[in-house]
């Protein structure tokens, strides 16, 4: 079955047929017959399409915790999907077999064709409280992300986003009341690290940081601490620091990398590597900060901020025991998420 083409959302008509595409900050001009750099967007005489409108290549049910999301809905599952494509070009991504597929031209022969209907069903049949859209960058394929996310809050699911944070604005405000929970990756703190490790700028990503939370929906930040690219103390310093310039309650997520795709000259982080950035987040301010990627390294459960009793006892993506219904068993002081 050939590929159902789907006009593209935020793009201008230009002139000579050209499309000028706002999906993310990359703002791509796509001649044409040409493909746009997230390989998946094509300009046919002047109408820009989605190539991946429910042309998933990936569906599982995954525990939110594994986003990571550990503020939102504590040990429940999210029907986690994706099509094939991405904005960024990540020298270390985990999902370049997906993320990375490389011609636009053979979009149509991967993956099935699905409806917002059945993936919605799906979660549901699948008892998930939430559907996630992830394993690529979402925006990529963000006009069935949209659709899919009407439909499950119709059904009383909620949504989630597992992001780079490129959106484009207008992408971001049309999230508000739709997506409910994103995770955001500050990969570095650096533009350096930004364009010769991920084709891209650290500037919007951070804009966006600031922008969604403003918007209201809930977040938390990963970053994928490399030895050698962004571990130093001070560039982690930065990191939680302009964190807690936006909200000392956002959960900082400091995950351990390991070699993969373009990036095999690096060691595997070490578990006293977290254990730093995860202390430098306190020291900054940061009220919940998080070791991700080694299992059992002491920092995955949640404790309250205030008299430090455990909330929420968590070993790898799995909650153990949760206690947190919006504020400490203990002392009451309030603790910030999506509960219910």
């Amino acid at each position: 079955m050939g590929v159902e083409l789907k006009e593209a959302l935020f793009y201008e008509k230009k002139e000579n047929d050209v499309a000028l595409c706002r999906l993310c900050h990359h703002h791509c001009r796509i001649g044409d017959g040409a493909g746009g750099l997230c390989g998946v967007r094509e300009n046919r005489a002047g109408i820009l399409s989605s190539m991946v409108y429910g042309r998933t290549v990936a569906e599982h049910i995954d525990p939110i915790e594994k986003k990571p999301l550990f503020h939102f809905l504590p040990s429940s599952t999210s029907y986690s999907i994706s099509t094939v494509g991405c904005n960024f070009r990540c020298r270390h991504c985990q999902n370049y077999e997906i993320s990375q597929y490389p011609h636009v031209a053979d979009v149509e022969s991967i993956g099935r064709q699905r409806s917002p209907e059945s993936i919605v069903d799906a979660a549901v049949a699948g008892a998930c409280r939430s559907i996630s859209y992830t394993y690529v960058e979402p925006t990529i394929f963000y006009e069935f992300a949209y659709d899919c996310a009407i439909l499950a809050h119709q059904r009383g699911l909620k949504n989630v986003f597992v992001s780079n944070g490129y959106m484009g604005t207008e992408v971001a405000k049309s999230m508000a009341g739709v997506i409910d929970g994103v995770n955001i990756d500050i990969k570095a703190f650096t533009e350096e690290f930004y364009h010769q490790v991920c084709g891209a700028k650290l500037a919007p990503v951070l804009e966006n940081v600031q922008l969604l939370h403003d918007l209201g929906l809930w977040l938390e930040i990963t970053t994928l601490v490399i030895p050698g690219w962004n571990d130093s103390d001070a560039e982690l310093r930065e990191i939680a620091g302009f964190i807690k310039g936006v909200d000392a309650n956002i959960p900082w997520h400091v995950t351990a990398f390991h070699p993969t795709y373009k990036m095999l000259d690096r060691a595997p982080t070490q578990a006293a590597s977290l254990r730093r950035a995860m202390d430098i987040g306190f020291e900054e301010g940061l009220r919940f900060v998080y070791c991700g990627n080694i299992p059992d390294s002491g920092g995955e459960s949640t404790h309250c901020p205030a008299c430090q009793s455990l909330l929420v006892d968590r070993h790898g993506f799995k909650a153990v025991s949760s206690l947190l219904e919006g504020h400490c068993h203990t002392c009451g002081e309030s603790i910030v998420g999506v509960w219910k």
